[in-house]
This record gives C-alpha cells, sequence and structure tokens, in this order.
C-alpha cells in the first residue's frame, strides 16, 4: 500500500461524505415539500422502527466483513458469499417476524393503525440493503473508497430524479401511496449500489461452485465480531428510547410541566445535539478506513503501524472536534440562527460544546476496539456508559435543575465511555505486544 493511502482514502470519503450529506439536505428539502405535514408526521412516526430494523438486518456487517477481508488470512470471496447466504437467511425470518408484528408495533407501540403499511413496506427493503451493507465492508475492508462514495452519490441522484418526477404524482393518487413508494424505492436505490459495487469487483478471478457453499467457521467468524458490535448499537438505540421515558416521567414528578419538557427536550435533541453531532460523518469516515487498517497491522503484529495509524485516526478526529466544538461555542446563537431560524438550545450548546471535543474521539475508539477482537468490550462498555447515564439523569432530575439533568449526564457518559475506551484499546494493543 501506497504510503499516502490512508490519508487519501480519507479525504476521499470526508469530500464524498460531504456531498452526500448536501444531496441529503436537498432530498429532505423536496420531500417534506411533496409530501406535506401529515406525511411528515406518517414517516417521523415510524422512522426510529426503520432504523431499529436496518441495524437488526445489516447485523453490523460492514464492520466484520471490513476486518476480516483487510487481515487477508481467509479466501475474500468465501468471506463475501458466506456473510450473504447468512443474511439472506437471516432477512427472511426477520421479514416474517415484521410482517407478523407489524399491526401490534403500529396500533400498540407507535399508537398508530394508520402507519401498518409503511412497516410492511419496510420489512421488503431490508435484504437488499443487507447486501449492499456486506460489498461495502468488502471494499473497505480492501481499502478501496471509491466504490463506496460512487455508489452513496449515485443513490442520492436517483432518490432526487424520483422526488421531482414520479413522487408528486403518487401523492396526488393517495398520500400514504407516496410514503409506501418513498419507503419502497429504498429497494430500487439499494440496487443501484449493489450494481454499482458489482462493476468494481475484480474481474479476474473465476467464481466457481464451492465458492457459493458457506463455511460454518467463516460465519462463526463473521458473528464474532458482528453479535457484540449489533449489540452495542441496539443498547445505544435502547437508551435513547428510554432516556425521553425517563426524563419526563421525573421532572413531571418533580412538578414541571409537561409543555416545558416537550419545548426543552426539543430544544437539547434537535437544536443542540441536532448541531453538536453534525460532523459526525467526518469521524465516520474516519472509522470505516481505521476498521481495516488496524484489523490488517494486528493480523501481521505490527504494533509500529497499529499504533500510528491509531494515531492518526485520534489527531484527525480531535482536530475535526475541537474546531467544531469552538466554533459552535463562540457562535452558536448565529448558527442557530441559520439553520433552525431559533436560539433554542443556546445554552445547551454552551455546557455541552467543550466536552464534545471528547465525544468525537468516541467513535474512533469503539472502532478500534472492534478491530482488535475486542468488540464485546466495546459493547459491555456502551452499557456501562447507558445504564450511569441513566442513573445520574435520574438522581438530578429531583435536583430542580430541568434539563441540565440530562445535559450533566450525557457530559459524564461521554467522560466515562473515552476514558474506558481508550484504556480497553491500550490493554488490547499490549495484548497483542506480548503475544
Amino acid at each position: 500500500m501506497k504510503k499516502d493511502a490512508f490519508k487519501m482514502s480519507i479525504f476521499i470519503l470526508l469530500v464524498g461524505g460531504f456531498i452526500t450529506k448536501i444531496l441529503s439536505f436537498v432530498i429532505r428539502v423536496i420531500y417534506t415539500r411533496a409530501i406535506g405535514d401529515i406525511g411528515i408526521n406518517l414517516y417521523t412516526i415510524v422512522a426510529p422502527t426503520y432504523s431499529l430494523f436496518i441495524t437488526l438486518a445489516s447485523f453490523s456487517l460492514p464492520i466484520s466483513i471490513s476486518k476480516l477481508v483487510s487481515e487477508n488470512i481467509i479466501k475474500r470471496k468465501k468471506i463475501v458469499f458466506s456473510a450473504i447466504s447468512f443474511i439472506l437467511l437471516f432477512n427472511v425470518g426477520l421479514i416474517f417476524l415484521v410482517l407478523l408484528l407489524a399491526p401490534f408495533i403500529a396500533e400498540n407501540l407507535l399508537k398508530q393503525p394508520t402507519v401498518t403499511p409503511l412497516i410492511y413496506a419496510m420489512a421488503f427493503t431490508l435484504p437488499f440493503i443487507s447486501i449492499s451493507s456486506i460489498l461495502k465492508g468488502y471494499f473497505l475492508g480492501k481499502l478501496k473508497v471509491a466504490p463506496n462514495t460512487i455508489s452513496n452519490i449515485f443513490e442520492q441522484l436517483i432518490r432526487i430524479l424520483f422526488l421531482i418526477f414520479l413522487l408528486p404524482l403518487l401523492v396526488k393518487k393517495d398520500l400514504m401511496l407516496g410514503v409506501v413508494s418513498y419507503i419502497l424505492f429504498n429497494i430500487i436505490t439499494e440496487i443501484v449500489s449493489i450494481f454499482t459495487f458489482w462493476l468494481f469487483l475484480p474481474k479476474k478471478g473465476k467464481v466457481i461452485k464451492s465458492d457459493l457453499i458457506p463455511e460454518k467457521n467463516i460465519i462463526y467468524r463473521i458473528l464474532k465480531i458482528s453479535v457484540p458490535s449489533v449489540s452495542g448499537r441496539l443498547i445505544g438505540n435502547i437508551g435513547f428510547f428510554l432516556e425521553p421515558i425517563i426524563l419526563t416521567n421525573v421532572l413531571l414528578l418533580n412538578g414541571y410541566q409537561n409543555s416545558y419538557i416537550l419545548q426543552e427536550y426539543a430544544s437539547y435533541n434537535a437544536y443542540a445535539i441536532g448541531l453538536l453531532t453534525m460532523p459526525s460523518f467526518f469521524i465516520a469516515a474516519i472509522c470505516q478506513i481505521l476498521i481495516p487498517e488496524v484489523s490488517k497491522y494486528q493480523a501481521e503484529k505490527n504494533i509500529t503501524m497499529l499504533k500510528r495509524r491509531l494515531k492518526q485516526a485520534l489527531f484527525y478526529s480531535f482536530l475535526i472536534g475541537i474546531t467544531c466544538s469552538l466554533i459552535l461555542f463562540f457562535f452558536r446563537n448565529p448558527i442557530l440562527n441559520i439553520v433552525y431560524n431559533t436560539t433554542r438550545g443556546s445554552d445547551y450548546i454552551f455546557a455541552l460544546a467543550p466536552f464534545f471535543v471528547l465525544f468525537y474521539l468516541e467513535a474512533p475508539l469503539s472502532s478500534a476496539l472492534q478491530a482488535l477482537d475486542e468488540s464485546k468490550k466495546a459493547m459491555q462498555i456502551t452499557l456501562i456508559g447507558s445504564i450511569i447515564k441513566m442513573i445520574i439523569m435520574t438522581v438530578l432530575g429531583f435536583c430542580k435543575i430541568g434539563l441540565f439533568a440530562l445535559v450533566i449526564s450525557e457530559i459524564i457518559n461521554i467522560i466515562i465511555v473515552v476514558y474506558l475506551n481508550f484504556k480497553n484499546v491500550k490493554k488490547a494493543i499490549h495484548k497483542i505486544k506480548m503475544a
């Protein structure tokens, strides 16, 4: 690998991520205007459920495939085909389960029976998303980032064409048809993504019948990485789900009005956290490259290069974090006005921004743990952080400080999680050194 391949890969992903973000913003504007407030409400209600389904369906395969491919120990074709066989079988079961539970989820959990067709539509998109994620992990493992960048841009451009030319016609016929079509259109975009990846696949090697047969030991290695990783994500999702429920009940018990809680939580979550986490796609790009690099040097027992890549990733993340945090700290009101046409959430940004420098180090450290075969440890740290956050938030909720109970618990959670991640990364590297 060329000396600057690591930096160049990160640069390509950053540029691609920036373009994709702009296209996503355009999509959001066109989409909201096309389906109106009622359609947006319907989609917003089911969006967290869809996010959970996608987390389950993709099963953190980009991480495990990327790691195994980069190690270059197992035949790469066998990794990909074994993963596809497993995930298709898993998705068949998941689709059946979602179709079976859709009415219950809509009526009893979301309290909106009308969104049942949306949940049905989501189920059929899952296998395509999963296969796309496997191919994404394959190319990241080979440190080829162009296919991922190009496929993301193609996906967004095709989605824009659909929104401009087809969605308005469907919405005119029936609003629910329009929203369902928007969800089902993910099948088309994922097929385009898969086709794009296929164009970049090596054409020299022939695929023989034995390559298509999944191997138990490969599936076991994939699951060994994926299960703790997806469990960690689910823990994070559950914590996010419980956060407003616990906070609301504690504050109501302490005499706060429901209207105050709703307004302040929206200010915190939508405005403050929304701005503070906006540069996260930069960090995600760094993590995508970090995992295969660390995995490769771990397999080679090249501690010098492993440490160098980790230090580079942390340096870039810190640089992005401190720049964004300082800008938001000093210019929070003008930025809030420009983006959201309000200054709500300004006080929360003032309190959180200095500590979000550490938040940007959390993802690369967690990714390094996964690359070092410590996915279970990363999951445990996520669980510890979530539990501590909930306990502190509950206790502080009785101290009459309003939403700052959540703000302080978030700060403590960031510090603890980053410290534990850093400590365990050092332990894992020392273990390799002593082996």
